[in-house]
């Protein structure tokens, strides 16, 4: 029994160093990058390179889900795209640093998008797979993403490296100590495929047919309306902060990563007690809440607005991971993690940055920006959500239903 235990703790720390490395990783390159493109006379294309991520979200997921269901061990796959994605980053890092043609630059983002946007689907499913309990185990082994997302933050602050090509070179880095780390995890064998495969099931299309099961759909459309206002968090809040005469605004944004972390450790103990249902529930209505604080214009309701945002997006995004592994077929989970990546990483958020974008234009006049009518908007939208998922959703009655 000794033994077991051991063997067992041994394991878990291997899930937490992965979601700790692969964290640091995605923060050292996505958080200094604005500042990186502005000191290297890119502007330009700033608001392109971040749209990259939502449209490699459409692309690449579900095709590498597939794969990696049907034709490679997941963990295969997760080097191969960490080999890339650590490739592709030092080739358009290098070329930032050398200011190549801007559109060049773009381009080799979006490559290195295409490389890395479906590794966080996969890195779940692996993860999933040698949980006992999904339910008590994942919120914490997932909280070690975000502290290893701040750690990396915090890296490229001690390198002074903010505004430098450093940061990508880093992050580069980074992820050849992800590719590095595949080695030490078991590999997870894979179906064997006897018949033919259509060019849909090998795109990964085929998972679309998770959205014909009800309860299903509803979560899949609950997560991507979530993500639309939710968008709105990293662009709006930190300018609100300034304006309230809160400077620092990326420590104090922080206090949404700690509630987040707090919220990933209590998951476990919630999904005992609790159904789904009023854990998506939870989450949407502190989403609501989210919103209506920063609408009141305050410092302190701004920042209890911005401590909620981690709560909120916990509970319903990582509470979806979890409801998508208890309620699809083993065999389908690859899959169905990447196209839950798909329309919240592309759909929402593609849709996110465009109608919060239209939204702030539409509040903002040449006096300044009427906060209460922006954040209160979202929250009304949210509030819209909360009410769409709880008279669609049924539960408990979709037990009875045939796994996918």
């Amino acid at each position: 029994m000794r033994v077991l235990k051991s063997l067992r703790l041994a394991e878990y720390i291997e899930l937490v160093a992965l979601f700790f490395i692969q964290g640091a990783a995605l923060g050292m390159w996505l958080v200094p990058l604005s500042n990186v493109l502005a000191a290297h006379g890119l502007n330009a294309i700033r608001p392109y390179a971040f749209a990259t991520s939502a449209i490699a979200a459409f692309i690449s997921p579900l095709i590498f889900g597939a794969m990696a269901d049907r034709h490679a061990s997941p963990v295969i796959v997760l080097r191969g795209l960490a080999l890339a994605t650590a490739l592709t980053m030092a080739i358009a890092t290098t070329a930032i640093k050398l200011q190549f043609n801007p559109w060049l630059v773009l381009a080799l983002i979006q490559l290195q998008a295409l490389c890395s946007a479906p590794m966080w689907s996969i890195s779940s499913s692996i993860v999933f797979a040698r949980l006992a309990d999904a339910g008590k185990e994942f919120g914490p082994i997932r909280a070690m993403a975000t502290l290893g997302w701040m750690a990396g933050c915090w890296a490229i602050s001690l390198l002074n490296a903010d505004a430098s090509a450093m940061a990508g070179f880093s992050a580069a880095i980074m992820w050849l100590v992800v590719f590095g780390f595949t080695f030490f995890l078991p590999q997870m064998e894979t179906p064997k495929v006897i018949a033919k495969l259509t060019w849909s099931q090998r795109f990964g299309l085929d998972a679309l047919s998770l959205l014909k099961m009800r309860d299903h759909r509803v979560v899949f459309i609950t997560t991507v309306l979530f993500c639309i206002p939710l968008t709105a968090f990293y662009p709006y809040a930190p300018p609100h902060l300034r304006e309230l005469g809160l400077q620092h605004t990326a420590s104090w944004m922080s206090l949404g990563q700690v509630t987040e972390i707090i919220a990933m450790f209590a998951l476990g103990a919630l999904l005992v007690k609790w159904r789904l249902k009023w854990i998506f529930a939870c989450g949407l209505g502190f989403g609501v809440a989210r919103f209506a604080f920063s609408a009141l214009n305050t410092k302190g309701w701004l920042l209890a607005g911005v401590t909620l945002h981690g709560v909120s997006f916990a509970l319903v995004l990582i509470t979806a991971q979890i409801y998508l592994d208890q309620r699809v077929d083993p065999s389908w989970r690859t899959r169905a993690q990447a196209l839950l990546s798909l329309v919240n990483s592309g759909i929402g958020n593609l849709a996110g940055y465009l109608s919060t974008g239209w939204w702030f234009n539409h509040c903002s006049r040449p006096i300044g920006t009427n906060w209460p009518l922006f954040w209160g908007g979202l929250s009304v939208t949210v509030a819209g959500v909360l009410i769409y998922f709880l008279i669609a959703y049924r539960g408990l009655a979709a037990r009875a239903e045939k796994r996918i």
